[in-house]
């Protein structure tokens, strides 16, 4: 439950963080309305063509008689369309990146800055990290797509289709999804693909943590614009927790170099040497201080017996 609460506290983070830096949020506007544009026209068409799609997907019902032809073509038609707003939402961020690629880095680089002082650069010029970032999207897709079909088959099974598999999915998604928010700031550290789902995978729980709510949020219109800036300064700040570069920084704050404390104690006046006053010198007791070091040093003058 921990993991679970601190990827949805990431999320909240990089929602503040882009608050707090408005000039950031206002650049990150773009990418994703011209992306908005793009898969809103893309679902509208889907939306107006799964029933012609469902119909010719499945010849065989024609000869069914009402109502059970309307009802086994409507379920497969909301499947269908379901299915496209899945692979949307999980495409959806990796178009996006694409698309404000020089942008979004950016941001990113500004958040380790901001948080740590220091933001690791790949060091490889633009052409050259647009193309790692499609392939590895690419890749991504091709395992949400075999996902995504397995999840549509197993839907025809009669409750669990209709109440766990969509919660399966949902979790498919807000894993993927938030894949492709950390590979800004993991591309960056040179963390190969494999590497990063390895990653994600150890902490699984964080990781639906961040991607969960952020799917159920970019389901709302325009929702998924506005967010994803933030997103991507939150997933900058897991990143960082999931290599442990938070806790080094906090480490090499807090230690000790041994050379300077030896040296310390080398100088007079420093804690640590002998001659500081926190470490005085015991006070040696004169070998010649005795009994008699509190009798007279002559003697008392002594009184004449003869004197009148």
């Amino acid at each position: 439950m921990r993991d679970l609460a601190g990827g949805f506290g990431h999320l909240l983070a990089g929602q503040r963080w882009v608050l707090r830096h408005g000039r950031w949020l206002g650049f990150g506007l773009l990418p994703g309305l011209v992306s908005l544009v793009l898969y809103a026209g893309a679902l509208i068409g889907l939306g107006y063509g799964a029933d012609d799609l469902t119909s010719w997907a499945t010849p065989f019902a024609d000869d069914w008689s009402a109502p059970w032809l309307g009802l086994f073509r409507g379920f497969l038609t909301a499947l269908v369309f379901c299915l496209g707003l899945f692979v949307a939402v999980i495409t959806f961020t990796a178009v996006t990146l694409l698309i404000g690629q020089p942008f979004y880095e950016s941001l990113s680089e500004q958040v380790d800055r901001s948080v740590g002082g220091d933001a690791p650069e790949s060091g490889l010029p633009l052409w050259r990290e647009l193309w790692i970032s499609a392939r590895d999207s690419i890749k991504v897709l091709g395992r949400v797509l075999l996902y995504g079909i397995l999840l549509f088959a197993l839907g025809f099974i009669p409750v669990v289709g209709q109440t766990v598999i969509p919660a399966i999915g949902f979790c498919v998604s807000g894993f993927f999804l938030t894949e492709e928010l950390t590979a800004v700031a993991l591309q960056r550290r040179e963390v190969e693909l494999k590497d990063r789902l390895a990653l994600l995978r150890g902490r699984r729980a964080m990781v639906l943590g961040f991607g969960v709510p952020l799917v159920l949020a970019f389901l709302v219109p325009l929702v998924a614009v506005f967010l994803m800036p933030g997103a991507v300064a939150g997933a900058t700040l897991m990143a960082r927790e999931l290599r442990g570069e938070d806790e080094e920084q906090a480490d090499g704050d807090g230690a000790e170099d041994p050379a300077d404390g030896a040296a310390r104690q080398g100088r007079p006046g420093q804690p640590g040497h002998p001659a500081h006053p926190a470490h005085p010198a015991p006070r040696q007791q004169s070998p010649y201080a005795g009994p008699y070091a509190a009798e007279p040093r002559y003697p008392a003058p002594q009184q004449n017996p003869y004197a009148q």
